[in-house]
């Protein structure tokens, strides 16, 4: 599903899977040098609040069941806690979504597109869910989500698995996997099957 159908379907109702779009953009920027992350979800919620911003290049691939090869998208990513995120495409198409507080900005083909999250409530809860894990804020995420955290510092899975139903009609679940404070992966499986997998290399600070 591209970006402009996720802002087409955002003026339907109910919600489709393309609200997922917004989510493959928000966590793509969990990542850090140094210090360890925890095995245990307290520690390592504090590990990811120490997260100010900074950048990261990604890769994301979008396995759809109505093609035989996954979509693929490389671009880099721009976060800046506690609220503001850039993803910026810049192949095979370029393309910029940002995330500022509760507006959704996406501009591509020499149009821009505006979403006030405020006006939709699925979307402002799924959104803060992530952000919740951007900031490291447990309560937050498990206002949505149960957490399950598997693995050791060195090589650790947390799962979220959505506990409110209007959520659960877009994401049947969300894996982000890790090594000590750096996010390696971010899976989302949809609800109705489709799959993207985003991989993250941080970049060193102009």
């Amino acid at each position: 599903m591209t970006l402009l159908r996720f802002f087409r379907a955002f003026r339907a109702t109910p919600f489709r899977a393309s609200i997922a779009a917004l989510g493959l953009a928000l966590p793509l920027v969990l990542f850090s040098t140094g210090a360890q992350a925890a095995f245990d979800i307290a520690q390592l919620m504090q590990e990811l609040a120490q997260h100010k911003g900074g950048r990261a290049s990604f890769v994301e691939k979008k396995y759809l069941a109505i093609l035989d090869k996954p979509l693929i998208t490389k671009g880099e990513m721009r976060y800046q806690a506690p609220d503001r995120l850039e993803k910026r495409s810049t192949g095979p198409k370029p393309e910029v979504m940002i995330l500022d507080k509760d507006t959704l900005t996406l501009e591509r083909d020499q149009k821009t597109y505006t979403i006030s999250l405020s006006q939709q409530p699925a979307a402002r809860a799924f959104v803060d869910s992530i952000r919740g894990t951007l900031s490291g804020d447990r309560s937050a995420l498990e206002k949505n989500y149960l957490l399950h955290l598997s693995g050791t510092r060195e090589q650790w899975v947390l799962t979220l698995l959505p506990s409110d139903s209007q959520i659960a009609t877009l994401v049947q679940r969300i894996t982000v996997s890790g090594r000590q404070r750096q996010i390696a992966t971010i899976e989302y499986l949809l609800a109705d099957g489709d799959r993207t997998v985003l991989s993250i290399e941080p970049l060193n600070q102009p």
